[in-house]
């Protein structure tokens, strides 16, 4: 007998073997009771590491004793199509062929990451078997598949209808790069310092003026709004007035919202202004409340991306139930609030 346990060949063949018994297998008519677990699907965009293994073990041993109590026990195995990771590495392939997506074309293109993902789908799939995953593997998924879209589809559906979904314009991270939205889970954070910028902001009745502290002066063009505090005595005078935006000559008005800080005068500015991207201030990342100038009655402004025109969403359906507003306040004197 070999001293050493050999896995290679053992385990590799025990694992074909119960699943061609069907051990695995879930069936939906089975009368016993049911347990489903649907594993988190790797991203594919290469090869799973040791925190996949931690989760696929802990699932999997849930999933036997599941078994073991008499359970008809699923084990759902699927891959992410992982959309802007995806492309990425494959873009970063196609730099080290010495060529890139756009002179590839968008059919050949896309005919390369189909073919990425089934190199990699296949990689993930036998690497679950590698590990024993007790997974039904006749089931796999995949993100992209046509079944798997119909049903996310459906689902989507059914939560319009039920009134817990719309559409509208809202702020999203874009990339200039890939030409694409980005998650907050892919972006990386920064801390910057920047170069205060005050801009005064005139009365359109031709006398006076409000000053806007910023670190972002670029996108004073999409301004629609002024926001103070309702309680701020400062400004009280002026809500309701215009003021005109600097470089485009745009008439906004001055509005009151009791989400904006009030800050002392000796903060420096008459006013401060946040934007609809991420605001950096003393080292921390914040966001303005898009719903400010909705609720104001604010234009929208809309910009186009590069190549594309710009594009207005259909209205809200007021049949709809309109998903609660977070809290949130703007430590901030006076915000500029553009809108959507």
């Amino acid at each position: 007998m070999d001293p050493l346990y050999r896995p290679h060949g053992v385990e590799s063949r025990w694992q074909e073997a119960w699943e061609a018994e069907g051990l695995y297998q879930a069936d939906a008519s089975d009368p016993r009771p049911r347990f489903v677990v649907a594993h988190p699907p790797p991203n594919v965009t290469g090869q799973l590491h040791l925190g996949h293994a931690l989760q696929l073990s802990l699932a999997d041993a849930l999933a036997r004793w599941k078994r073991m109590q008499g359970c008809s026990t699923l084990f759902q195995p699927g891959y992410d199509h992982a959309g802007i990771s995806t492309q990425s590495v494959v873009e970063k392939a196609l730099e080290r062929e010495g060529t890139n997506r756009r002179e590839l074309g968008r059919e050949a293109f896309e005919r390369r990451v189909w073919e990425w993902l089934e190199q990699y789908g296949r990689t993930i799939m036998s690497q679950f078997r590698s590990m024993g995953a007790s997974m039904d593997y006749r089931r796999e998924r995949f993100t992209m598949d046509d079944a798997y879209v119909r049903a996310v589809m459906r689902f989507f559906v059914l939560l319009y209808e039920d009134g817990q979904l719309y559409r509208a314009n809202r702020i999203v991270n874009w990339c200039p790069f890939h030409e694409s939205a980005l998650s907050d889970l892919e972006l990386e954070h920064e801390e910057v310092e920047d170069e205060l910028v005050f801009v005064r902001y005139p009365f359109v009745e031709g006398s006076g003026h409000v000053t806007i502290a910023t670190v972002r002066p670029a996108t004073i063009l999409a301004d629609v709004a002024v926001a103070v505090h309702t309680d701020d005595e400062r400004y009280r005078d002026v809500v309701g007035k215009e003021v005109i935006v600097p470089f485009v000559e745009r008439r906004v008005p001055v509005i009151a919202d009791e989400r904006v800080e009030p800050r002392p005068r000796a903060a420096g500015a008459d006013c401060r202004r946040s934007r609809r991207a991420d605001e950096r201030r003393r080292g921390r990342a914040r966001r303005a409340d898009p719903g400010r100038g909705r609720r104001a009655g604010a234009r929208l402004v809309r910009g186009a991306r590069p190549g594309r025109e710009a594009r207005a969403v259909p209205p809200l359906d007021h049949g709809l139930r309109a998903l609660p507003q977070p809290d949130r306040a703007a430590d901030l004197a006076a915000v500029v609030v553009p809108d959507g």
